[in-house]
Protein backbone atom coordinates (compact mmCIF):
# COMPACT_ATOMS: atom_id res chain seq x y z
CA UNK A 1 0.00 0.00 0.00
CA UNK A 2 3.04 2.38 0.05
CA UNK A 3 2.41 5.62 -1.88
CA UNK A 4 -1.36 4.82 -2.30
CA UNK A 5 -3.31 8.61 -1.81
CA UNK A 6 -6.26 10.01 -2.09
CA UNK A 7 -7.02 13.41 -1.88
CA UNK A 8 -10.09 15.90 -0.53
CA UNK A 9 -10.68 20.07 0.16
CA UNK A 10 -11.33 21.30 3.57
CA UNK A 11 -12.93 24.87 3.99
CA UNK A 12 -10.59 28.16 4.32
CA UNK A 13 -12.12 29.27 7.72
CA UNK A 14 -10.05 32.71 7.62
CA UNK A 15 -9.69 33.78 10.94
CA UNK A 16 -6.56 36.04 11.64
CA UNK A 17 -3.60 33.78 13.25
CA UNK A 18 -3.27 36.35 15.78
CA UNK A 19 -6.47 34.82 17.20
CA UNK A 20 -5.06 31.41 18.15
CA UNK A 21 -4.27 31.98 22.05
CA UNK A 22 -7.23 33.69 22.16
CA UNK A 23 -9.53 31.03 21.02
CA UNK A 24 -7.95 28.11 22.42
CA UNK A 25 -8.45 30.20 26.14
CA UNK A 26 -11.96 30.77 24.80
CA UNK A 27 -12.52 26.67 23.69
CA UNK A 28 -12.34 26.25 27.81
CA UNK A 29 -15.31 28.50 28.92
CA UNK A 30 -17.02 27.24 25.73
CA UNK A 31 -16.29 23.65 26.93
CA UNK A 32 -18.01 24.06 30.30
CA UNK A 33 -20.39 26.22 28.65
CA UNK A 34 -20.99 23.04 26.24
CA UNK A 35 -20.69 20.60 29.10
CA UNK A 36 -23.23 22.03 31.20
CA UNK A 37 -25.92 22.18 28.27
CA UNK A 38 -25.46 18.82 27.58
CA UNK A 39 -26.13 17.41 31.29
CA UNK A 40 -29.00 19.68 31.85
CA UNK A 41 -30.67 19.92 28.16
CA UNK A 42 -33.91 18.64 29.58
CA UNK A 43 -34.30 22.11 31.60
CA UNK A 44 -32.87 24.33 28.55
CA UNK A 45 -31.18 26.78 30.76
CA UNK A 46 -31.21 30.35 29.86
CA UNK A 47 -28.27 32.18 28.93
CA UNK A 48 -28.41 33.87 32.84
CA UNK A 49 -27.92 30.59 34.53
CA UNK A 50 -25.42 29.44 31.84
CA UNK A 51 -23.51 32.34 32.49
CA UNK A 52 -23.49 32.04 36.51
CA UNK A 53 -22.55 28.05 35.67
CA UNK A 54 -19.25 29.41 34.11
CA UNK A 55 -18.60 32.53 35.55
CA UNK A 56 -19.02 35.29 33.85
CA UNK A 57 -21.51 38.31 32.97
CA UNK A 58 -24.43 37.26 30.29
CA UNK A 59 -22.92 40.05 28.20
CA UNK A 60 -19.28 38.36 28.27
CA UNK A 61 -20.42 35.36 27.65
CA UNK A 62 -22.44 37.02 24.30
CA UNK A 63 -19.14 38.22 23.43
CA UNK A 64 -17.34 34.88 24.32
CA UNK A 65 -19.27 32.94 21.89
CA UNK A 66 -19.71 35.86 19.08
CA UNK A 67 -15.67 36.10 19.10
CA UNK A 68 -15.01 32.20 19.22
CA UNK A 69 -18.05 31.23 16.66
CA UNK A 70 -18.84 34.03 14.62
CA UNK A 71 -22.49 33.95 16.03
CA UNK A 72 -24.65 34.46 19.31
CA UNK A 73 -25.11 31.85 21.99
CA UNK A 74 -28.74 31.12 21.05
CA UNK A 75 -27.41 30.78 17.45
CA UNK A 76 -24.45 28.04 18.14
CA UNK A 77 -26.68 26.11 20.81
CA UNK A 78 -29.05 25.51 17.66
CA UNK A 79 -26.43 23.43 16.37
CA UNK A 80 -25.76 21.19 18.94
CA UNK A 81 -29.48 19.74 18.63
CA UNK A 82 -30.68 16.31 17.72
CA UNK A 83 -32.95 18.41 14.87
CA UNK A 84 -29.92 20.17 13.65
CA UNK A 85 -27.80 17.08 13.41
CA UNK A 86 -30.80 14.86 11.85
CA UNK A 87 -31.04 17.34 9.00
CA UNK A 88 -27.55 17.63 8.36
CA UNK A 89 -26.80 13.88 8.29
CA UNK A 90 -29.91 13.97 5.57
CA UNK A 91 -28.03 16.80 3.59
CA UNK A 92 -24.53 15.15 3.47
CA UNK A 93 -25.70 11.68 2.60
CA UNK A 94 -27.44 13.17 -0.32
CA UNK A 95 -24.37 15.27 -1.56
CA UNK A 96 -22.26 12.10 -1.01
CA UNK A 97 -24.58 10.35 -2.89
CA UNK A 98 -25.07 12.60 -5.40
CA UNK A 99 -21.40 12.83 -5.96
CA UNK A 100 -20.72 9.46 -5.88
CA UNK A 101 -23.61 8.60 -8.81
CA UNK A 102 -21.64 11.54 -11.05
CA UNK A 103 -18.05 9.67 -10.41
CA UNK A 104 -16.38 12.88 -8.50
CA UNK A 105 -14.42 12.49 -5.32
CA UNK A 106 -16.85 14.46 -3.20
CA UNK A 107 -18.55 17.80 -2.83
CA UNK A 108 -15.68 21.01 -2.43
CA UNK A 109 -14.61 24.34 -3.19
CA UNK A 110 -12.15 25.91 -4.99
CA UNK A 111 -10.45 27.81 -2.20
CA UNK A 112 -10.56 24.52 0.05
CA UNK A 113 -7.09 23.13 0.85
CA UNK A 114 -6.24 20.13 -0.50
CA UNK A 115 -5.69 16.95 1.89
CA UNK A 116 -3.37 14.66 0.25
CA UNK A 117 -3.21 11.28 2.11
CA UNK A 118 -0.69 9.20 1.39
CA UNK A 119 -1.06 5.54 3.68
CA UNK A 120 0.63 1.51 4.64
CA UNK A 121 0.61 -0.90 7.09
CA UNK A 122 1.88 -0.68 10.29
CA UNK A 123 4.24 -3.12 8.99
CA UNK A 124 5.51 -0.88 6.47
CA UNK A 125 5.22 2.45 8.13
CA UNK A 126 7.20 1.16 11.15
CA UNK A 127 10.33 0.23 8.46
CA UNK A 128 10.22 3.23 7.17
CA UNK A 129 10.01 5.17 9.84
CA UNK A 130 13.42 3.57 11.56
CA UNK A 131 15.80 6.47 11.45
CA UNK A 132 13.53 9.33 10.20
CA UNK A 133 12.91 12.66 11.53
CA UNK A 134 9.99 13.04 12.91
CA UNK A 135 9.29 16.49 14.48
CA UNK A 136 6.74 17.11 17.11
CA UNK A 137 4.98 20.27 18.91
CA UNK A 138 2.06 21.59 21.11
CA UNK A 139 0.35 24.76 19.55
CA UNK A 140 -2.96 26.29 20.67
CA UNK A 141 -5.93 25.70 18.20
CA UNK A 142 -9.85 26.88 18.63
CA UNK A 143 -10.40 23.72 20.53
CA UNK A 144 -7.25 23.73 23.54
CA UNK A 145 -3.91 22.58 22.95
CA UNK A 146 -3.32 19.97 20.16
CA UNK A 147 -0.10 17.54 19.96
CA UNK A 148 1.20 17.41 16.40
CA UNK A 149 3.90 15.13 14.89
CA UNK A 150 4.71 15.56 10.85
CA UNK A 151 8.31 14.34 8.79
CA UNK A 152 9.07 15.06 5.22
CA UNK A 153 6.16 12.45 4.14
CA UNK A 154 3.56 14.63 5.89
CA UNK A 155 1.34 14.92 9.05
CA UNK A 156 1.25 11.53 11.12
CA UNK A 157 -0.55 12.50 14.42
CA UNK A 158 -2.98 15.48 15.44
CA UNK A 159 -4.28 14.90 19.14
CA UNK A 160 -5.93 17.13 20.99
CA UNK A 161 -4.61 17.27 25.21
CA UNK A 162 -6.01 18.22 27.94
CA UNK A 163 -4.13 20.65 30.42
CA UNK A 164 -1.49 18.82 32.47
CA UNK A 165 -1.47 15.97 30.32
CA UNK A 166 1.58 16.99 28.16
CA UNK A 167 4.10 14.54 29.06
CA UNK A 168 1.97 11.89 28.90
CA UNK A 169 1.00 12.54 25.52
CA UNK A 170 4.12 12.84 24.68
CA UNK A 171 5.20 9.69 26.21
CA UNK A 172 2.38 8.19 23.93
CA UNK A 173 3.16 9.67 20.65
CA UNK A 174 6.60 8.03 21.07
CA UNK A 175 6.10 4.81 21.80
CA UNK A 176 4.12 4.28 18.39
CA UNK A 177 7.72 5.25 16.18
CA UNK A 178 10.61 3.84 19.12
CA UNK A 179 13.18 4.08 16.86
CA UNK A 180 12.38 7.55 14.71
CA UNK A 181 14.21 10.39 15.56
CA UNK A 182 12.11 12.88 17.08
CA UNK A 183 12.90 16.74 17.33
CA UNK A 184 10.94 19.03 19.08
CA UNK A 185 10.03 21.86 16.62
CA UNK A 186 7.50 24.13 18.49
CA UNK A 187 7.83 27.12 15.91
CA UNK A 188 6.68 24.64 12.86
CA UNK A 189 4.12 22.91 14.83
CA UNK A 190 2.61 26.68 15.59
CA UNK A 191 3.00 27.37 11.98
CA UNK A 192 1.35 24.27 10.83
CA UNK A 193 -1.82 24.45 13.57
CA UNK A 194 -2.51 27.62 11.98
CA UNK A 195 -2.17 26.65 8.47
CA UNK A 196 -5.06 23.99 9.72
CA UNK A 197 -7.06 25.97 12.30
CA UNK A 198 -6.90 29.04 11.08
CA UNK A 199 -6.09 28.58 7.37
CA UNK A 200 -4.21 31.46 5.15
CA UNK A 201 -5.15 31.70 1.80
CA UNK A 202 -1.83 31.87 1.05
CA UNK A 203 -0.97 28.32 2.42
CA UNK A 204 -3.81 27.19 1.12
CA UNK A 205 -2.99 26.70 -2.57
CA UNK A 206 -0.06 24.49 -1.24
CA UNK A 207 -2.09 21.44 0.14
CA UNK A 208 -1.19 19.70 2.91
CA UNK A 209 -0.20 15.52 2.77
CA UNK A 210 -1.06 13.15 5.82
CA UNK A 211 1.32 10.18 6.44
CA UNK A 212 -0.75 7.49 8.12
CA UNK A 213 -0.34 3.45 9.10
CA UNK A 214 -3.39 1.44 9.68
CA UNK A 215 -5.28 -1.71 8.32
CA UNK A 216 -6.47 -2.44 4.99
CA UNK A 217 -10.16 -1.35 6.49
CA UNK A 218 -9.36 1.37 8.71
CA UNK A 219 -7.48 3.01 5.98
CA UNK A 220 -10.54 2.80 3.37
CA UNK A 221 -13.05 4.26 6.41
CA UNK A 222 -10.29 7.09 6.64
CA UNK A 223 -10.47 7.90 3.07
CA UNK A 224 -13.96 7.84 3.07
CA UNK A 225 -13.98 10.26 6.01
CA UNK A 226 -11.69 12.93 4.46
CA UNK A 227 -14.55 13.03 1.58
CA UNK A 228 -17.52 14.22 3.94
CA UNK A 229 -17.27 17.86 3.44
CA UNK A 230 -16.36 20.55 6.01
CA UNK A 231 -19.63 21.17 8.42
CA UNK A 232 -20.99 17.88 7.18
CA UNK A 233 -22.54 15.21 9.44
CA UNK A 234 -23.00 10.98 8.72
CA UNK A 235 -24.08 8.54 10.64
CA UNK A 236 -22.15 5.48 11.07
CA UNK A 237 -24.45 3.34 8.75
CA UNK A 238 -24.25 6.28 6.41
CA UNK A 239 -20.49 5.96 6.06
CA UNK A 240 -21.08 1.90 6.02
CA UNK A 241 -23.16 2.28 3.37
CA UNK A 242 -20.93 4.60 1.16
CA UNK A 243 -18.50 2.21 2.17
CA UNK A 244 -20.80 -0.42 0.03
CA UNK A 245 -20.75 -2.50 3.87
CA UNK A 246 -23.75 -1.35 4.91
CA UNK A 247 -23.51 -4.09 7.85
CA UNK A 248 -20.23 -2.81 8.87
CA UNK A 249 -21.55 0.02 11.33
CA UNK A 250 -20.05 -1.61 14.27
CA UNK A 251 -16.57 -2.59 12.31
CA UNK A 252 -16.61 1.60 10.91
CA UNK A 253 -17.18 2.60 14.40
CA UNK A 254 -14.22 1.31 15.77
CA UNK A 255 -11.95 2.20 12.47
CA UNK A 256 -13.37 5.78 13.36
CA UNK A 257 -11.89 5.44 16.74
CA UNK A 258 -8.40 4.59 15.97
CA UNK A 259 -8.27 7.55 13.73
CA UNK A 260 -4.37 9.22 14.15
CA UNK A 261 -5.23 12.51 12.29
CA UNK A 262 -7.75 14.75 14.84
CA UNK A 263 -9.67 17.37 12.43
CA UNK A 264 -8.06 16.40 9.11
CA UNK A 265 -9.36 13.28 9.19
CA UNK A 266 -13.01 14.69 10.79
CA UNK A 267 -14.16 11.85 12.73
CA UNK A 268 -16.01 14.20 14.61
CA UNK A 269 -18.14 14.77 11.45
CA UNK A 270 -19.66 10.84 12.02
CA UNK A 271 -22.44 10.53 14.69
CA UNK A 272 -25.16 8.12 15.60
CA UNK A 273 -28.31 7.18 14.16
CA UNK A 274 -30.49 9.11 16.52
CA UNK A 275 -28.34 12.67 16.25
CA UNK A 276 -26.88 12.24 19.39
CA UNK A 277 -22.91 12.77 18.96
CA UNK A 278 -21.61 10.17 21.13
CA UNK A 279 -18.29 9.30 22.00
CA UNK A 280 -15.55 10.80 21.11
CA UNK A 281 -11.32 10.10 21.44
CA UNK A 282 -10.77 13.85 22.76
CA UNK A 283 -14.08 14.31 24.60
CA UNK A 284 -18.13 14.56 23.39
CA UNK A 285 -18.29 18.23 24.69
CA UNK A 286 -15.06 18.71 22.18
CA UNK A 287 -16.41 17.65 19.16
CA UNK A 288 -19.72 18.77 20.12
CA UNK A 289 -17.84 22.35 20.10
CA UNK A 290 -15.88 21.12 16.85
CA UNK A 291 -18.92 20.36 14.79
CA UNK A 292 -21.31 23.74 16.31
CA UNK A 293 -18.09 25.66 15.22
CA UNK A 294 -18.04 24.25 11.77
CA UNK A 295 -21.35 24.76 11.24
CA UNK A 296 -21.08 28.53 12.19
CA UNK A 297 -18.27 28.79 9.76
CA UNK A 298 -20.51 27.61 7.34
CA UNK A 299 -23.17 30.49 8.29
CA UNK A 300 -20.93 33.30 8.15
CA UNK A 301 -20.02 32.28 4.76
CA UNK A 302 -23.45 31.88 3.17
CA UNK A 303 -24.34 35.30 1.79
CA UNK A 304 -26.83 37.58 2.82
CA UNK A 305 -30.46 37.02 1.33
Amino acid sequence: MVGARSGVYIHDMNIPSSDAAQAADSYQRIAAAIGYLREHRQQQPELAELAAQIGLSESHVQRLFSRWAGISPKRFLQFLTVEHAKRGMAQTGGLLDLALSSGLSGPGRLHDLFVNMEAMTPGEFKRLAEGLTIRYGFADTPFGTALLAFSSRGVCHLSFVEPGQHEVATAALFEQWPRADWTLDAAASRDLAERIFLRRSAAADKGLSLWVSGSNFQIQVWRALIKVPFGGLLSYGQLAGLLGRPRAARSVGSAVAHNPVAFLIPCHRILRESGDFGVYHWGTDRKMAVCAWEAAQLEGDSPTP
